[in-house]
């Protein structure tokens, strides 16, 4: 895999986005004279940020589908530690949030390692949702059962059933693209995290026209339609790393942009719902882990079960 030269050339690309952007950082802090500003702090704090994560994310897909498991299988739980913490429960859930954190989410992702579909693809949204209604049920507490239960079905479904999706994609077994997949998960993480950072741009540059001021106030109409746009087209540039042809990969990296714009606007609800800004701080100049993985959380088993039913 690391002497793949369609995987080098993308690897390239990203080193080079990286770099362009420590650099205008770089420029943007000297024209301020030294002086304290608060912009050029959080923009120099989100690259430098983003070279941890693609260094992490590098080595962890380097390794194959085991390192992919672990990264996205440890992401999944700092998510949902997030996603409780924001969304209190009572004392009576501790032992079905045991089950959440530490039998749960450990077997979804051991599943996705071994590649069992049948399974891992039902495991959150059959059994688990019984299990955690059971057990919460078993405790025999009643106040706000409905809203309890519903918080911890809702944070396994988006925090580990979603994006176990992302290493899943290793598992799916293309015709003419065997050994290849990690380049997919490569494209697939590209397109909608840079669909992310261009709706921010187009908006900062364009915005006139608020989406949903109230859930997410920086996302304008015009940021969503040059984000989303512009991530397509790169998305349709780099059809030659994927197994599909130049108007497949537009068309599907359209979809996942979309869908990852909903993943944020609906992540920003909840955030906006328990009044706060970010799900956590563990990232600096993100917040949390979730505040960086929102828009994959929607876009993922799409494309996955896109890909498999069409391409497998």
């Amino acid at each position: 895999m690391l002497f793949d030269p369609e995987l080098l050339w993308l690897a390239g690309g990203i080193l080079s986005l990286l770099v362009l952007s420590s650099g205008i950082t770089f420029a943007i802090k000297r024209r301020s004279g030294g002086k304290p500003n608060a912009v050029v702090a959080n923009l120099e704090a989100r690259v430098n940020a983003w070279w941890v994560m693609v260094a992490v994310f590098s080595a962890a897909l380097a390794t194959g589908i085991i390192g992919s498991v672990i990264l996205f299988g440890v992401l999944s739980f700092f998510a949902l530690r997030e996603f409780i913490t924001l969304t209190p429960t009572r004392p009576a859930d501790h032992r079905t949030l045991f089950w959440a954190f530490f039998i749960v989410t450990p077997l979804q992702y051991y599943l996705v390692g071994m590649q069992w579909y049948g399974l891992f693809t039902i495991l959150i949204p059959v059994y688990a949702f019984i299990l955690v209604a059971t057990r919460s049920a078993l405790a025999g507490d009643s106040e706000s059962f409905l809203e309890r239960t519903a918080k911890i079905q809702w944070a396994l479904m988006v925090c580990v059933y979603c994006v176990s999706h992302v290493p899943a994609l290793l598992t799916l077994k293309i015709p003419g693209y065997e050994g290849q997949n990690s380049k997919l998960v490569l494209f697939f993480v590209l397109v909608v995290q840079i669909s992310d950072v261009l709706q921010y741009v187009w908006g900062k540059l364009f915005g006139r026209h608020k989406i949903a001021p109230v859930i997410s106030p920086s996302k304008t109409v015009e940021g969503f339609l040059g984000g989303v746009l512009s991530a397509a087209a790169i998305g349709t540039a780099l059809w030659w790393a994927t197994p599909f042809k130049w108007w497949q990969a537009g068309l599907l990296s359209f979809l996942i942009t979309l869908m990852g714009f909903f993943g944020g606007l609906v992540m920003s609800a909840i955030k906006r719902d328990r009044g706060v800004k970010d799900y956590g701080s563990m990232i600096e100049g993100h917040g949390g882990v979730m505040d960086r993985i929102d828009s994959l959380c929607f876009a993922a088993p799409v494309f996955f079960h896109l890909v498999r039913y069409y391409f497998t």
